[in-house]
């Protein structure tokens, strides 16, 4: 009776392995496998010399903003627009201080009338004095009346030119000729103080904006004539060092450098990306990774990228980013040249799912 209850569960435990075998199987064979696109990080900066980033700037730009706080009742320009020295480019509701002014052309009127009459006193009893007809005492008592007549008619005037001031602060006007490159404010929208509203830029003199690695930038001078490649134009033109920072506190460690474009006929516009090539042998040999920014995958204050395995299942490869270029972001960490890394896939990504390259 023993025996056969033995063998009554061997044949129970083999027939549940064998169905959880065939599970387990099925479950395998029917994992998704996503086709993927995927993209080699490579460089072509083959170039034994300095080459750095940069960025086409306008030599005269502004950002405008106001000291008050009020609706906005009209933005009169749009983005393109071509406007002129003293052109309204933003009217803020001023009807507070226009209220003010009034005010203070009321205290005018009656500083004015006030110091007219104590001018004509202070001159009759001067004359009066030379006569012996008056006291020192009354000479002096209306020589101060005079003189704080003087002294409030002048506050007063002071005061109408800070309220005129304050009007230039609601009317915002393009302080020179030039181009509307942005704006934030449409009519109904609060404007507060210090908020950028609207920016402009003047057209035609142009800058490169570089950024050099500390390893190289002490070997940089003013007068160092540069070429500055443009990618977007398929232009070169010539440059000369114009400025070099001595401090990198403030843009991540690396030094700022700025270049004087030399005349030219290209078609340039401000926020070209650019490649400056010095005439100095670059000591580091690391070449710069970029990867577009449609490729990056964030999770909350992280970073990253899938790549393939050996196996072909996607991994999801932290990385530290750095500046941003067009639609390209450098990598600083985290993935090399010469690697691979998925662009697109059609399905969901996650990690150690199958993937097969297109």
């Amino acid at each position: 009776m023993k025996i056969t209850y033995s063998i009554l569960t061997l044949s129970i435990s083999l027939v549940l392995a064998s169905c959880g075998s065939k599970d387990q199987k099925s479950a395998n064979d029917g994992l998704q496998t996503i086709p993927v696109t995927i993209n080699q990080v490579a460089s072509n900066d083959h170039s034994p010399f300095l080459v750095v980033s940069g960025k086409v700037l306008a030599k005269n730009s502004a950002n405008l903003s106001t000291r008050t706080m009020g609706f906005v009742n009209s933005v009169p320009v749009n983005i393109g627009d071509k406007v002129q020295k003293g052109q309204l480019l933003v009217a803020i509701n001023n009807a507070d201080l226009q209220a003010k002014q009034a005010q203070v052309n009321a205290s005018i009127i009656e500083a004015t009338a006030a110091f007219n009459n104590a001018e004509k006193d202070y001159y009759r009893f001067k004359n009066l004095f030379a006569e012996n007809s008056a006291s020192q005492k009354e000479l002096d008592d209306i020589t101060a009346h005079f003189e704080m007549a003087k002294a409030r008619l002048e506050a007063a005037k002071q005061m109408k030119n800070e309220i005129n001031a304050q009007f230039d602060y609601t009317n915002i006007k393009a302080p020179f000729s030039g181009v509307v490159t942005h704006k934030t404010v449409k009519k109904g929208d609060m404007a507060n103080p210090g908020q950028p509203l609207i920016s402009i830029e003047a057209p035609g003199e142009f800058e490169v904006m570089a950024l050099v690695p500390e390893t190289e930038i002490s070997q940089i001078t003013k007068g160092t004539q540069v070429d500055v490649s443009i990618k977007s134009i398929n232009a070169t033109i010539t440059g000369k060092v114009t400025e070099v920072s001595t401090s990198a506190s403030q843009t991540g460690g690396q030094y700022l450098v700025k270049i004087d474009i030399d005349e030219t006929k290209a078609n340039l516009l401000s926020g070209m990306f650019t490649a400056v090539r010095f005439p100095i042998e670059k000591k580091e040999q690391n070449q710069m990774v970029l990867v577009p920014t449609e490729a990056i995958v964030t999770q909350g204050q992280l970073s990253g990228i899938y790549t393939v395995s050996q196996n072909n299942t996607a991994i999801l490869r932290w990385l530290r980013l750095g500046r941003t270029f067009g639609n390209d972001v450098e990598v600083l960490s985290g993935l090399n040249t010469s690697e691979a890394y998925i662009v697109s896939a059609e399905g969901k990504l996650y990690n150690g799912v199958k993937v097969s390259i297109q």
